[in-house]
């Protein structure tokens, strides 16, 4: 089996392929204290609960944006699995170009995201992960990466409000019934969830002006499905797009 990990600031998630297909995943909490036996304890635990053992993993890809947390993943996989794990960067096999002043500079997700959403849909793509950051991805219809933007994540919006604003509470991040709100909390949630959804609608627009092709808009990430409800430009949700990306990504550097 392939144990797939993409290691985000906030979240962890793992995916495990057999047979070419995603048979169980999971969502952890990025924890940079946690020791590679922690991290053991814990997988073999997720594992145990759908009768598998850590033995049964043959090979193991990493898409890491948090340094700290590669090096413990890459003991533990060491230590475990007594394999080296495949780790996505510029330098691994892709199949696309990677048009950026620094390739070096491409954060390991977004790469994993563009070869996963190209090979999906073989078109112009914009591709929107709602992360700890939020990043925008531009792929050309011939397949390569041309660049894209960055965004602070709609949760750090959400807790920056509350942290500096003694009065306001925190509130679930969900659309209110309405714009004009009639109380704190939806007026809260109006400003949160309808404005990210024009930071969004806005980039995406200015970015298909820019590259003169109409772009497919496919979004993926922890709060793509709230945003994906109330933006007038995302046209598709694909929670699993990260983890297929790592499986294509094995495929290709076995």
């Amino acid at each position: 089996m392939l144990l797939v990990i993409d290691v985000g600031n906030t979240n962890t998630v793992l995916g495990l392929y057999a047979g070419g297909v995603l048979k169980h995943s999971w969502r952890i909490r990025s924890d940079k204290a946690r020791t590679a036996d922690e991290y053991a304890v814990l997988f073999g635990n997720l594992f145990a609960l759908q009768g598998l053992r850590l033995e049964q993993v043959r090979a193991v890809m990493i898409s890491c944006v948090v340094p700290p947390l590669l090096d413990t993943l890459q003991r533990l996989c060491r230590s475990y699995f007594a394999l080296e794990p495949g780790l996505v960067g510029p330098q691994m096999k892709t199949g696309m170009t990677l048009c950026y002043d620094n390739p070096q500079e491409v954060g390991a997700d977004r790469i994993v995201n563009a070869v996963a959403a190209y090979h999906k849909h073989r078109c112009s793509l914009i591709v929107v992960d709602f992360g700890t950051a939020t990043t925008f991805d531009y792929i050309c219809p011939a397949g390569s990466y041309q660049g894209g933007a960055i965004a602070p994540g709609l949760a750090i919006s959400a807790n920056a409000l509350h942290d500096h604003a003694s009065k306001l509470p925190r509130v679930a991040l969900q659309p209110p019934p309405q714009v004009v709100a009639k109380n704190t909390v939806h007026s809260i949630q109006a400003g949160l969830l309808f404005g990210y959804a024009g930071l969004v609608d806005g980039i995406v627009r200015r970015m298909a002006r820019e590259v003169a092709t109409t772009p497919k808009v496919v979004a993926t990430g922890g709060l793509a499905r709230q945003i994906a409800g109330v933006s007038e430009t995302i046209e598709e949700v694909d929670d699993l797009l990260t983890l297929d990306g790592l499986f294509l990504l094995h495929q290709l550097n076995p």
